[in-house]
């Protein structure tokens, strides 16, 4: 089987929003310490209100990058983004989720947060 073989993609945007919590001052963070709940909850809502289809916002757990969250990341395009405001949130899901564009300035890049560990 190859790629062009798979069914359709179920959702066109699938949005996992870090919601891990570490215990209070954890030298990473975590994104829940950050109003990662509260700003998923309202992202959800906020794309209800816009009437967006084919998409699910869902809540994760580590993404392994607190210390730059809140942390998201949405497939299938594999785009990270680093959010701290209802502002930003509607920011995203305008631009990415929506018109399929990016919002650079809130990426996060590989190289961005801890050191990556050999498995």
């Amino acid at each position: 089987m190859t790629p062009a073989d798979d069914p359709p993609l179920y959702y066109s945007s699938h949005v996992f929003c870090c919601t891990n919590v570490r215990p209070e001052g954890h030298p990473r963070g975590s994104c829940a310490r950050k109003n990662s709940v509260e700003l998923r909850d309202y992202m959800k809502d906020k794309a209800k209100a816009l009437g967006l289809k084919g998409i699910r916002i869902n809540a994760s757990g580590c993404l392994d990058r607190c210390e730059l969250g809140p942390s998201m990341v949405i497939y299938p395009d594999g785009v990270w983004y680093r959010y701290t405001s209802q502002a930003e949130v509607d920011e995203i899901l305008e631009t990415h989720v929506k018109k399929g564009e990016r919002v650079a300035r809130l990426m996060m890049k590989p190289e961005d947060g801890p050191t990556k560990k050999a498995d």
